[in-house]
């Protein structure tokens, strides 16, 4: 009888924090949702080591951090369903890179024209990039990349390529 009880008294307590959740602006009529980016000219991005220079302290003959830098990626990303509301926007860099061990060992940096801001993260980081309110049915940006790689993270065979497809999501504001 008493496990009922306490069953009930957590049942209950259960229902209020959603309740009182539902009712806090932004927590429960905040959607989520990825962006398409299908007429992005280019969204996937690959490398492969020879693309790199090493990163050298000044005392040391031999650093396993690499940097790679892309250059210019350019992303046009559908918006028309969001226009007139308030949202905001993230960079999602996905958790499982095929050949990288650990997020640890991979650093992305981007730069950007100015309508998003810029920033970097790791693997299975969601970066915000832009608040405000979807004014075009298209939004166009364009992120210099760069990659900072810890070669003891890495496990590639000769001639994979290291690569990702990072997104962008839009969450919709009340």
């Amino acid at each position: 009888m008493k496990h009922a009880t306490a069953l009930r008294a957590h049942r209950l307590v259960a229902a209020g924090m959603f309740a009182w959740l539902a009712g806090v602006p932004g927590i429960a009529s905040a959607l989520v949702e990825r962006l398409d980016d299908s007429s992005s000219p280019s969204s996937q991005v690959r490398a492969s080591l020879d693309d790199g220079s090493p990163i050298t302290a000044p005392s040391a003959s031999y650093s396993p951090i690499v940097r790679v830098a892309f250059g210019r990626v350019h992303y046009r990303l559908a918006t028309a369903r969001y226009v007139g509301r308030q949202a905001r926007i993230y960079y999602v860099l996905p958790m499982g890179i095929p050949g990288l061990r650990s997020p640890a060992g991979l650093q992305v940096s981007w730069r950007t024209n100015g309508l998003f801001a810029s920033g970097s993260g790791r693997p299975g980081d969601r970066v915000p990039v832009w608040s405000g309110t979807v004014r075009d049915a298209w939004i166009t940006e364009s992120l210099d990349l760069t990659w900072q790689l810890d070669t003891r993270e890495l496990r590639l065979t000769r001639g994979m390529p290291l690569g990702f497809e990072a997104y962008f999501e839009i969450e919709t504001l009340p």
